[in-house]
């Protein structure tokens, strides 16, 4: 039985959250991540940035260069989770087959005996029609018969688009896909192709199953496959979270032990209420430090029992800190997670949070 995958992706999840939550922030370019003057990246930038050729995981450097108008505005993660949850419990209001990717994107499984690709659209379209009503934000829909082809999909006609790729449509589809569109071609990956005359799915296809091994290892049975439309990925609701954690970029290099406790605590803090949000306790308490000649080392202490109150969290990590080199050697970055949870529990998010000031 052909199966019938939806791929739902929010548009620019969290500068529209930025933009829903502030009107002023309505049609101007809007940047969430780190400042303009810091070593910090852009997390997700508004359809108005992204005219200047902002991206995501650009340096925040860069993207003031290309729109120096743009406002810069840092991360709100609990605004984000909690949009997040309404999201995904409406998800769940349709299958139960869910696999979150991250917290602004997943693949649902809707197949039902005897259902068409166009009840399977509907399907989509009342999904995102919902997400707006209960969220006031928009998202975009990709439908086929697995997983790569419905990814495909949502990124097609964004923002709030639905595309709809039947077996039958399949192959001019990915024929004509350039080859950046495809899942799991990264920019190196996509150069390499590029250097082997490979620009869509058309010229994917006609390489030999050998040569793509050759070139890219054991991804180049993927690509021989997705290039033909074929992808038996299931989609799997079972994800397993195995820790929870944040990280900072500093903005500059600092020694000052006082100043990372400070930063330390705010961690912490983040840490333990997220903790508190999936319902999660932990045991072991992670420590991780990258110095400024980019060395990264960490330290961890296992407990008796499993905490998840910020208090806890951070006098450990107050401990972990002074067993380091941190304050002999200057510190660029420092990062908090707790794992070894008491019940492992099927993961929501599938991603650490990452903060960069």
């Amino acid at each position: 039985m052909d199966r019938r995958i939806i791929h739902v992706d929010m548009d620019a999840f969290f500068a529209a959250v930025e933009q829903r939550d502030n009107p002023c922030l309505r049609g101007k370019p809007v940047i969430v991540g780190g400042e303009p003057n810091s070593r910090g990246v852009v997390s997700t930038c508004s359809y108005e940035a992204r005219k200047f050729g902002v991206r995501s995981a650009m340096p925040s450097k860069k993207a003031y260069q290309l729109c120096p108008q743009a406002i810069f505005i840092k991360p709100r993660f609990s605004a984000y989770s909690e949009a997040s949850q309404i999201v995904h419990e409406i998800f769940f209001e349709y299958t139960g087959l869910v696999e979150p990717v991250s917290l602004d994107e997943a693949y649902l499984d809707i197949t039902r005996e005897n259902m068409s690709m166009s009840a399977a659209a509907e399907t989509a379209r009342h999904i995102q029609n919902k997400i707006f009503s209960r969220t006031s934000l928009t998202a975009s829909a990709g439908v086929s018969y697995n997983k790569f082809l419905a990814k495909c999909g949502s990124e097609h006609k964004k923002p709030g688009g639905l595309t709809v790729i039947p077996p039958e449509k399949a192959r001019d589809f990915i024929d004509a896909l350039p080859i950046g569109k495809f899942f799991g071609v990264g920019k190196v990956t996509e150069q390499k192709m590029k250097d082997s005359g490979i620009f869509t799915g058309r010229d994917l296809k006609n390489q030999s199953r050998d040569f793509l091994v050759m070139k890219f290892g054991k991804a180049g049975h993927f690509f021989y496959d997705i290039a033909r439309g074929i992808d038996n990925r299931p989609v799997s609701s079972q994800r397993v979270r195995k820790s929870l954690g944040k990280e900072v970029t500093l903005e500059k290099d600092i020694d000052d032990m006082n100043e990372m406790q400070l930063i330390l605590k705010g961690l912490a803090s983040g840490v333990a209420r997220h903790l508190n949000i999936h319902s999660r306790r932990g045991r072991t308490i992670t420590l991780k430090i990258k110095y400024h000649d980019f060395d990264s080392i960490s330290r961890s202490t296992t407990l008796a029992d499993p905490v998840s109150d910020e208090k806890t969290v951070f006098t450990h990590l107050s401990r972990l800190l002074n067993e380091t080199e941190a304050g002999e050697k200057k510190v660029r970055l420092l990062g908090v997670s707790v794992s070894n949870f008491d019940i492992e529990e099927p993961d929501e998010t599938g991603a650490q949070l990452q903060f960069n000031f």
